[in-house]
């Protein structure tokens, strides 16, 4: 089943000609006039040097205005022949029949029946085009005249393509590949949709998170910032280094750089409920903190690291170099935020 894009928007035609194998382009002047575009012969000589195939309106009230108008159109200087849209009627067949006994293409359009679709194939139509939304807006079997017309096609051997048009959702493009129809033209907020399903995009990053976990490592993720203190320092100087860092831990140092503990925001709270402002000029060392911190190798994988949290229950880890000394802190949050870390993990 090919794949037209319904539509005169310049920039949704770019974005669906992006994907590379859009057959080609549907036109209307309802569009052309809801969009506000004024210079109508302009706006088709654009469209049809930026789409492989262009399908426009020929209007005339009887053969030769429908002649004469195609005629016109031509003489516009097109990138290329474009397939000509005429409504269905008595005149709009005979003037299919002229057109392609000159050799041009013809879109007859506005089909509501298997009566008009067979008088389409008969004057030659390329395609025959049934409008889906507006029959089943009328309460019609849209769908049902659709697989009649690709069975009329099949046992009688006309030429002509059945298009699908007037989608209005993504349920519309499964019906007409169900139907057998050999072209399906939509709009592009229909078309941009079907690639589209929950699954799948929690799939797709369920299997992203898990390759980054078993690719990246710690030093890949931590943040710039590194609060240290030397357990000689008093709490007020952890609390702004706390602040300063935006992260909710500390960590703590002897004067050789080795880590001796960390000091979090969970400990300064209990702290001031229990002793008061009063221990805001201590030392950390005198007021007590946690002296046997998580730590963990910058060059470990984030996989080995989710197994910490979860193992010890924990919201930080101290990262540590080769020699042991603090880098950084690993918060349970950056990996959440990052998309690396889901709570169902936790």
């Amino acid at each position: 089943m090919e794949l037209y894009l319904d539509s005169v928007d310049f920039k949704e035609i770019e974005a669906a000609l992006d994907f590379g194998f859009i057959k080609g382009l549907t036109t209307t002047p309802t569009f052309m006039h809801r969009h506000g575009i004024t210079d109508i012969d302009g706006a088709i000589v654009k469209l049809s040097g930026m789409v492989p195939e262009l399908q426009v309106e020929a209007l005339g009230n009887n053969p030769d205005e429908i002649l004469a108008e195609a005629e016109r159109l031509l003489g516009l200087g097109l990138a290329k022949p474009p397939v000509f849209k005429v409504p269905i009627s008595n005149d709009g067949v005979k003037a299919c029949k002229r057109l392609t006994d000159k050799g041009y293409r013809v879109n007859v359009h506005l089909i509501y029946t298997l009566n008009q679709a067979y008088m389409a194939m008969e004057a030659g139509a390329s395609f025959i085009c049934p409008l889906a939304g507006r029959m089943q807006d009328q309460g019609h079997d849209a769908i049902q005249l659709f697989e009649q017309c690709v069975d009329v096609i099949d046992r009688y051997g006309y030429n002509s393509k059945v298009m699908f048009s007037s989608v209005r959702h993504a349920e519309h493009v499964r019906q007409a590949m169900l139907t057998g129809v050999h072209v399906c033209t939509m709009p592009y907020s229909v078309m941009k949709n079907l690639c589209e399903n929950t699954l799948t995009a929690l799939g797709t990053a369920q299997f992203r998170e898990h390759t980054q976990l078993m690719t990246m490592r710690v030093k890949d993720v931590i943040r710039g910032a590194n609060p240290v203190c030397q357990t000689t320092e008093t709490l007020t100087n952890a609390m702004v280094k706390m602040t300063e860092s935006r992260l909710g831990v500390v960590t703590l140092v002897e004067a050789s750089g080795a880590v001796a503990g960390v000091f979090t925001d969970g400990d300064l709270r209990r702290k001031l409920q229990s002793d008061g402002r009063g221990i805001l000029d201590k030392s950390l060392a005198s007021i007590g903190f946690s002296k046997t911190p998580h730590t963990i190798d910058r060059d470990t994988l984030l996989n080995d690291a989710v197994k910490v949290f979860k193992k010890a229950e924990i919201d930080s880890i101290v990262v540590v170099d080769a020699a042991k000394k603090p880098v950084g802190v690993l918060d349970v949050q950056d990996l959440i935020k990052l998309g690396l870390l889901g709570q169902e993990h936790l």
